[in-house]
Order: structure tokens, then sequence, then C-alpha cells
């Protein structure tokens, strides 16, 4: 053998039918995992609030076996899972979070991935969507904020739009229809198969949340309008089946009982423009898609006529061929349903705002050098994001002992464990405190509105400026609210202030 010569051994082990590569783990993997953990332990830490007592007491009377007149398929599977585990409506919470959690970010990288192959983007997609939003928190659901994610993990929303971000995705590999097939059918299109399932997914998640259903809709509609071409006969009928299975499964799980009722209004008018102005700076990065999307539709003939009326032609296909982009789309539809009604707003904010930061991700996901106008654009989202961050995320990760400016904080609502020990399960309650009407339900205890005239009630939890009546004991208190739990030696009517509450 000639020296100087080497030759490369046959790798053996795991890895030779690979020929010795070890894949490797994409930007998007190594912090999307860090993200995970991050909010893991931020939702963990928070006390529950808001619409969770809600959520939690759904869970428990499906435990307890008691009917529900209007549930959806989510909350069904979550109490005959609490059933088999013996796990409580707020514990079974607690698990499902980081669960809908890996379901949000893995649909929003597989969107991203969709409409960019870039590695960095659905990063800076991340990143956008969890602190690039406006310098006050948003209340509700329907985003991935940092702040109101501390609360919202474990709700049936949360997972509604991790769902759509997968079906938004779905969606668009078919329409674009750029990805290899191993199997199509006789017209060389996908599966017919694959669209019903699709269908159903949609239909899903109207019956989880129908808020966030509308929004999927109208993202599907984007997609399909933006990217499909060629439409024949084959085509109309694979999106013929996609909307009718949908819409039958929607039908039928609403006829069946499976709509689930609405928890209180989802937001209004008042404050929209702080919690989302920070977004608006991926509006350049969409009139980018859009001006882009006209030099596409230009080809061929409209080329010819730009070169006599070159500056006439190109403005007028910019406005009439932008909608072919299917962020511009998606972004101008889920406005619009936004803006239509106060009901709707607050879940379908997030969706309105997803589609100028996965556009501003997509260009700042390029390779450089940058030009100048790429350059001004990455310093704005830059400067926007640490604002955000600073004025309305921060409290989400940054504990209450460990900040050094007061940041907005999550809010912390009290624990009522204290009194759920002491009352038995389906025991009347009678109260007017603002927290306590919001989060005993999730005990799995039930409240007496005053209404029931039956002489029943045996519990009392009183506020600290109402008075302990005659013929009640108390039974424990709480150090932080100062509420007091009473029991009445004898079950009889004992009237309970009925002064408006508010919050404190």
């Amino acid at each position: 053998m000639s020296t100087g010569a080497l030759v490369r051994r046959a790798t053996g082990g795991s890895t030779a039918l690979r020929g010795g590569r070890v894949r490797r783990l994409t930007p998007y993997q190594v912090f999307g995992l860090l993200f995970w953990l991050l909010m893991t332990l931020a939702y963990w830490r928070v006390p529950p609030c808001c619409e969770a007592g809600q959520h939690a007491a759904a869970v428990e009377r499906l435990r307890a076996g008691l009917t529900d007149s209007a549930v959806s398929p989510y909350v069904l599977a979550q109490g005959a899972l609490a059933r088999l585990t013996g796990l409580t409506g707020w514990q079974l919470l607690r698990v499902c979070g980081p669960v809908q959690l890996v379901v949000l970010l893995t649909g929003l990288g597989r969107l991203v991935r969709v409409l960019t192959p870039r590695p960095w983007a659905p990063v800076l997609a991340l990143a956008f969507l969890a602190v690039l939003c406006g310098t006050e928190p948003a209340p509700g659901a329907g985003s991935l904020a940092l702040l109101p994610l501390t609360g919202s993990l474990g709700y049936p929303s949360a997972l509604a739009l991790g769902l759509t971000f997968w079906a938004w995705a779905l969606t668009g590999a078919r329409s674009r229809d750029l990805r290899r097939v191993r199997y199509v059918g006789p017209s060389g299109l996908r599966s017919l198969s694959g669209y019903a399932v699709l269908g159903a997914l949609y239909g899903t998640v109207a019956l989880i949340d129908p808020v966030i259903g509308v929004g999927a809709a109208a993202g599907a509609v984007a997609f399909v309008a933006g990217w499909q071409r060629g439409w024949r006969g084959a085509v109309r009928w694979r999106w013929g089946v996609l909307g009718g299975v949908a819409a039958g499964v929607a039908v039928l799980g609403m006829h069946a009982g499976l709509l689930p009722r609405a928890y209180g209004a989802y937001g209004s008018y008042e404050g929209v423009i702080p919690q989302c102005w920070l977004a608006l700076i991926g509006v350049p990065a969409l009139w980018l898609r859009a001006r882009r999307a006209a030099g596409q539709a230009m080809r061929g003939r409209a080329a010819r006529e730009r070169a006599v009326r070159r500056r006439a032609v190109w403005r007028r296909a910019v406005w009439l061929t932008a909608w072919r982009d299917p962020l511009v789309l998606l972004f101008a539809l889920e406005s619009l349903l936004a803006g239509y009604g106060r009901h709707g707003l607050g879940e379908l904010l997030g969706p309105a705002l997803l589609a100028p930061q996965c556009a501003l991700a997509v260009e700042l996901a390029a390779e450089r050098p940058w030009p100048g106008w790429r350059r001004a654009l990455g310093w704005a989202a830059a400067g926007g994001a640490c604002l955000g961050f600073l004025a309305a995320q921060a409290g989400a990760v940054v504990p209450r002992s460990m900040d050094p400016v007061g940041f907005v904080q999550p809010p912390r609502w009290p624990s009522y464990d204290w009194a759920a020990r002491h009352i038995g399960p389906g025991e009347p309650v009678r109260t007017d405190a603002y927290y306590a009407v919001r989060l005993l339900p999730g005990y799995g205890i039930e409240l007496d509105d005053g209404h029931d005239h039956r002489p029943r009630v045996r519990w009392l939890l009183l506020t600290r400026q109402e008075r302990l009546p005659a013929g009640a004991v108390v039974v424990d208190w709480s150090r932080r609210t100062g509420e007091v739990l009473a029991r009445l030696t004898r079950t009889r009517e004992v009237p309970v202030s009925a002064r408006p509450t508010t919050r404190r």
C-alpha cells in the first residue's frame, strides 16, 4: 500500500444504515425545547385564575358522573382521563398545559416551514409571537404571548390554536403542492382521504373552541385562495370534500351537544391598540410579500404591457394581486373577523397578528448580506421586541421576588384549598366574593345563587365586610383575603348581601 493513502472504513453500529451520519437538532428544536421548559415552569408557578375555575368545574362534573348540557369533545376526554387516573380538575389542567404547549410549538414550526425552508425563521416567529405584541398585556387566550400564556395554557382554546396551526400547515402544503409524495391518486394529486381527515381536524377545532374555529376556517380560505393553482375538477372535488367534512363534523357535534358554552366575553375594543401595535412592525414585510406576488402575476402578457406602461401596470398589479399571498389574505380576513364583533375580538386578535409576525420572521431569516431596508426592518423588530418584553411580557418569566423594576406580573388569585377541604362534593355554598364565585366550582363545589328557595344551604363564605349571621359557626378563614367559611347549625335560608362584586 502506498504511503499517504487513507481508506475510509465502513461504519459499524447503529448508524451503519445511514452512512454514519447523525441527525442534528435544528435551531427551532433547541429553542423550542427551552421555551417549553421556561413556560411550563412559569405556568406551574402562577396560581389558577380567571376562567380556569369554570374549565376545572366542567371536568369535575364529568368526573363525578354528572351530565353536562354543552361540553366539547376535548372536555369529555379530560373527564374520562380524570375518572381513569383519579386526578382532580385542577390537577388535570396543570398536566394538560405542557402537553398543549407541545401542540402549539410543533404546529407553529410546521406552519413556518411551509412558508419558507429557512432554518431560523421558526425561531424568529416564536420570538415575535411571544414578545412582539404590544406595550400592554392582552387578556384571554388565543396567542403565544408570554404573559397571557401563563394563565391560559391549560384552556381548551390553547389546544384549538395549536391544532389550527397544524391544519393551516397541512392546508398550505396541499394547496402549494411542492412536496413530493409517494402515493398519489389517478389524477396525480394527494389522496382524497387526507383531505377528509384534514376537514375532520377543522371540525374538531370548531367543537373545541367555536371562536378559534371561525378563525381557522378563514385561514384555510387564505391558504387555498393564495396558493392553489390549476382549479380543475379533481382539485375542486378535494377541497369540497374538506369543507363538507368540516361542516358535517361541526353540525353533528352541535346537534349532539358537543358545542361548548361561552365562558364570558372574549374581549372588547377598549385598549386594543396598546395590546397589538408592536406587531404592526411586520406590516412592511407583508407589503413586500404582496409586491412579490404581484411580480409573479405580471409574467407573460403583463410583462409585455409593463414595457409600455411600467409604472401604471405595476401599481395596479400590486393592489389587484396582493391577495395571492396567503399571509396577506390571512391578515385581511382575520382582522375583519376580529373587528366584526367584540365577542370574537379577544381570541381572534392572536391569529390576526400571526400574519405580520410570521412575515417579519421570514424576511429576517434571509441569508446575509442584507440590503439597507432589511437592516432597518431588523433593527425595528429588535427594538420592538425589547420594548414589548420589558413593558408587557417580562413578568411572566421574572418572579416577583427577583423583579428589579416592577414588571407587570400575572394575576395571582387566592387559593380556596382551605375552604374546599371542609366542604363535601356537591354541597351548596352561598357567597358573593368575586374570586370565590369563579374558583370554588373548580373544586366540585356547588354555588347557591339565592334563587333556589329550598332550605338546603349549609355553608356560607363571607367577605371581611359581611357580618356573621345568627346560627352560623366559623369553621375556617383565610389570612390572605380575610374571608370566613361558616357552617349553619341548622340548614335554612340565609340572606346574603347583594352588593355588586368588583375586583380588589
